[in-house]
């Protein structure tokens, strides 16, 4: 078996991230019995240094050619202008419109020996795993009318917030799916006391739940479930969510893991080419010192062998080879330790042989 993976590096930590992500990759994918044909490409600020966009036609369509794209991190200080007409990001929400992949799934464990990594008291990180599913592709990141104009001598800015019910159904329907391979409870969350968009969600939600009878269902507004998943997080089994509010509570929950280094994401569509990448930045303040966490780039490898190359054994050697690494005492900077980039991939390669 052969696969083609298109590798987007980006700025910052990125390309250092993923350099040691991909070592992992290929040696896990080798005692599978498959080979790997890697293809790297820009995406990001350093695209719009070369080409003076942040994604161009081509990146775009080799992805899309490609069975998985692995992505680093993009942007940074030297493109962190807001009145910029061309910004990294823009290629980000490129890829992911292109590549039709608007479920965005990113796992959060807490490995016992790095509770005491993470700012919550222990009892409160008893027991946790849970797996959030954010809506991608819709919402207000790319809802029209969008843009500034000048009313009356002021300046007006708008964003529209636009969901359709099959967007909301398709992302859904995923989340009752992945509940139905754990523990069979979905926590759908939106804002319906106030916004019409969130109405219509919780409607769709409760008709996919009715062919789900096996799955329960619950709705909770946002704010509830930004509390709950500091007070409680062990109760929750897959929350899905809309595109803005899934972006902020991801983050939030990353704090249960100790540091947003550890965890991964993939973002998936109906078919073609998975994108899977940490939900960490480019971290333009250490990039370049070999520091970087690169264990959330390892284990989004692990989802793409699970999800894209559907090889689960294997993703569940680098899963147990990089628990065996924490377990084992080892860190890299952020998690209190002083292990390198390399030096952290290469315990992980050691356990993974």
């Amino acid at each position: 078996m052969q696969a083609d993976i298109v590798l987007l590096p980006g700025d910052g930590i990125g390309p250092e991230v993923v350099e040691q992500a991909v070592r992992v990759l290929e040696a896990a994918a080798q005692t599978a019995g498959v080979a790997l044909r890697f293809k790297e490409l820009l995406l990001g600020g350093c695209s719009i240094d070369k080409y003076g966009t942040a994604m161009t036609d081509e990146t775009l369509a080799d992805c899309r050619a490609a069975d998985a794209v692995l992505l680093g991190a993009v942007g940074g200080p030297k493109w962190d202008d807001p009145q910029a007409k061309v910004r990294p990001e823009q290629g980000l929400l490129g890829l992911r419109k292109g590549l039709g992949v608007y479920a965005n799934l990113r796992p959060v464990r807490v490995h016992p020996d790095l509770v005491a990594a993470s700012p919550l008291k222990p009892d409160r990180l008893a027991g946790v795993d849970l797996i959030v599913v954010r809506e991608l592709t819709g919402g207000l990141y790319f809802g029209q009318p969008k843009g500034r104009e000048m009313v009356d001598g002021r300046e007006r800015a708008v964003d529209t917030l636009v969901y359709t019910d099959e967007e909301i159904r398709r992302v859904v329907r995923m989340a009752f799916q992945l509940a139905q391979q754990r523990r069979r409870k979905v926590t759908s969350v939106d804002k319906a006391n106030v916004l019409e968009s969130s109405r219509l969600w919780r409607k769709v939600a409760g008709e996919v739940a009715a062919e789900f009878p096996d799955v329960t269902l619950e709705h909770m507004l946002v704010d509830t479930a930004s509390m709950r998943l500091v007070t409680a997080p062990a109760a929750i089994d897959v929350l899905v969510t809309e595109n803005m509010f899934g972006d902020i509570l991801t983050d939030e929950a990353s704090v249960l893991a100790g540091s947003m280094g550890m965890l991964p994401s993939a973002s998936l569509g109906d078919g073609g080419a998975g994108l899977y990448e940490p939900i960490h930045g480019s971290a333009p303040d250490i990039a370049g010192k070999g520091i970087a966490n690169p264990l959330g780039t390892i284990l989004s490898t692990a989802l793409l062998l699970r999800y894209s190359l559907k090889l689960p054994e294997a993703a569940a050697r680098i899963e147990q080879a990089v628990d065996q690494a924490i377990s084992d005492g080892l860190r890299t900077v952020d998690l209190g330790g002083a292990l390198s980039t390399q030096k952290m991939t290469d315990e992980v390669l050691a356990r993974l042989k």
